[in-house]
């Protein structure tokens, strides 16, 4: 996988077995694009970056964590709060495991989705991974030092994020496509990955 700015493993849309090596430009999907799936830590532009690519394509748009505040009737640090960190990755795993399959959708999971057994095996043919790769420090910059953040909490919570990165960091790395974001506008992003997918034309059958 090619170091920070473009990068991409990977055997093709839908294939998690890590790099391969191919003619074809890195980053760029080998299948036909049905849905997009945004992974990175918390505050790499998910959400922000997953509306407006869903946007640019004239698809639908899921947050994950959206919906599971929609469904439960709780904010994520509440579910964290009250019940704990495992009811909420359940929750988050089994509406994860619903939209997956989405056609014509950008679907965005939360940060930690990835630890999840086996959340990034067997992926739909047509999917095509993207990881949003912020820095710690530009992380918690974007929240704020992380008080209304459950997995931040603590004395220290930029030595936390860089510790829960760091254990995180293989299953990114999964990805199709890596992009840094920590100095790129949410539009320029989008457009980046836009641009991906549309170099493997047709994305809308």
């Amino acid at each position: 996988m090619r170091e920070p700015g473009t990068g991409a493993g990977g055997g093709g849309t839908g294939s998690r077995p890590g790099p391969a090596a191919t003619s074809q430009k890195e980053g760029t999907p080998h299948d036909t694009v049905r849905r997009v799936l945004l992974i990175g830590f918390m505050a790499s532009g998910k959400t922000t970056v997953g509306r407006l690519l869903a946007e640019r394509l004239g698809w639908r748009f899921i947050d994950v964590d959206e919906e599971v505040v929609r469904r439960s009737g709780q904010t994520v640090p509440e579910i964290f709060r009250e019940h704990g960190e495992s009811v909420f990755r359940a929750l988050e795993a089994r509406l994860a495991a619903e939209v997956r399959s989405a056609e014509r959708a950008v679907i965005a999971p939360g940060g930690g989705w990835v630890t999840a057994p086996g959340a990034l095996d067997d992926l739909p043919d047509g999917t095509f991974v993207v990881w949003l790769r912020v820095s710690a420090e530009e992380a918690v910059r974007r929240v704020g030092g992380g008080a209304d953040r459950p997995m931040l909490a603590g004395a220290d919570p930029l030595d936390r994020a860089r510790t829960l990165i760091a254990e995180r960091e293989s299953l990114y790395r999964r990805a199709d496509l890596v992009l840094d974001v920590d100095d790129r506008t949410v539009s320029d992003i989008a457009e980046e990955i836009a641009a991906r997918i549309q170099e493997n034309e047709p994305t809308n059958e």
